[in-house]
């Protein structure tokens, strides 16, 4: 009987320690990707300069493929990575925010607007994301970035981009 719970008693130590990670480094992995939907526009170009998020451990910049990019290119199932395989703190993340560079425009026809974004490349554009990641998974955040809904023409005949973004999908890869 003695030995029947010793035996039992480690088959349950060893079935614990299978079922915990090793070398857990308390990290996550995160992709971003953008899209976007249709709208009236020739070209919606937008300069990607940094994309941030907010962890329980403060804001964090990701290491992000900066550039102009149109965002009509980006439809029907196409994608953009504009952070990518990056380590963050695993727990809760709550915000994300994309900060904006100054060769924003939209042309129409084919004259170009410049687009005013007026507070974009100081604070950034942000949404919630309001999701928890686990320990040592990847996940792929995909970011609806709506130019038909983006861009409003101002009494003047300028143009304005007052965002429409959201997060359609976050991923386990």
């Amino acid at each position: 009987m003695r030995t029947t719970k010793f035996i039992a008693g480690l088959l349950l130590v060893f079935a614990v320690a299978a079922c915990n990670k090793p070398n857990s480094d308390g990290q996550s992995t995160m992709r971003v990707k953008m899209t976007d939907a249709p709208g009236p526009f020739t070209k919606v170009n937008v300069e990607i300069r940094d994309v941030e998020v907010s962890t329980s451990k403060g804001w964090i910049s990701l290491p992000t493929n900066a550039g102009v990019y149109d965002l009509l290119t980006l439809q029907n199932d196409v994608t953009v990575v504009l952070a990518n395989d990056h380590k963050i703190p695993s727990g809760d993340v709550s915000q994300m925010r994309l900060i904006l560079g100054s060769h924003n425009n939209v042309l129409i026809g084919d004259q170009a607007f410049p687009l005013n974004t007026p507070s974009a490349m100081q604070s950034g554009l942000k949404f919630n994301i309001n999701k928890h990641f686990e320990d040592d998974k990847d996940y792929e955040l995909l970011i609806d970035f709506d130019a038909n809904q983006s861009i409003v023409i101002e009494g003047d005949g300028s143009y304005t981009l007052k965002p429409a973004l959201r997060l359609k999908s976050v991923t386990e890869i």
